[in-house]
């Protein structure tokens, strides 16, 4: 069965007195999720904004993605899956029960 969604991701960026806010707004369709983050230009730094913008937006969509992640993590866990902790992160997959 194929399935097709669309899913909206929206990034707004404001920057003041050499602070730069970002919020990244994921819209699913059914429910919504935003991400935060904040840059802050060290006074000894020559203010460049792209930087500010850039790092800012990262931070938001970073956040942004792990509340996702907490989402699914919840959303598997009802569903009886389970987590494998490995070396190199975190692995999903069904529990033995679940087959």
């Amino acid at each position: 069965m194929t399935r097709t969604h669309q899913w909206t991701v929206g990034l707004n960026l404001v920057e003041e007195d050499g602070t730069t806010k970002a919020q990244a707004e994921l819209d699913t369709g059914t429910s919504t999720l935003t991400g935060k983050g904040t840059a802050r230009c060290n006074p000894s730094d020559v203010d460049i904004p792209a930087i500010g913008d850039e790092l800012a937006a990262s931070r938001a969509m970073k956040d942004l993605a792990t509340q996702l992640m907490r989402a699914a993590d919840r959303d598997m866990e009802a569903a009886g899956a389970v987590t494998a902790p490995t070396q190199e992160g975190t692995e999903y997959g069904w529990s033995d029960t679940a087959k």
